[in-house]
């Protein structure tokens, strides 16, 4: 009786912290699957959406690095920091690994991670 017991209260915990996880957000006004195929922003898909990025950004505040590729995919580059920090970058204008750049990674989406990796920053530099 008590295994039942405990396996039912297990499960319930289990429930109530997966139902109160905050939802993963989209990308509002962008074409989500165009901006993940846009590596490097060669097809200039990324450009168009600077100024919906810069309104909605502070959605993806405090998501995980899981959660951030869900929505932006795999980042253009990463950079591991100190005390475990991470930045992952989104280019937004085109960068030197496309083949007619013009002005190389002028722009990107800069995302910082913190220690326990949530997004602590974005910004677009």
């Amino acid at each position: 009786m008590n295994r039942i017991l405990f396996r039912s209260l297990l499960l319930l915990v289990v429930l109530v912290v997966v139902a109160c996880g905050r939802p993963v957000p989209v990308l509002e006004g962008l074409d989500a699957a165009a901006w993940k195929a846009d590596r490097h922003a060669c097809q200039g898909i990324r450009a168009a959406g600077v100024a919906t990025l810069q309104e909605q950004k502070k959605n993806f505040l405090g998501l995980s690095e899981m959660q951030i590729v869900s929505v932006f995919g795999a980042p253009d580059r990463n950079e591991l920091y100190k005390r475990n920090q991470k930045f992952y970058y989104y280019d937004l204008q085109p960068s030197t690994d496309c083949p007619h750049a013009t002005t190389p990674g002028a722009l990107a989406l800069v995302i910082r991670f913190n220690a326990m990796g949530l997004a602590k920053e974005i910004s677009i530099e």
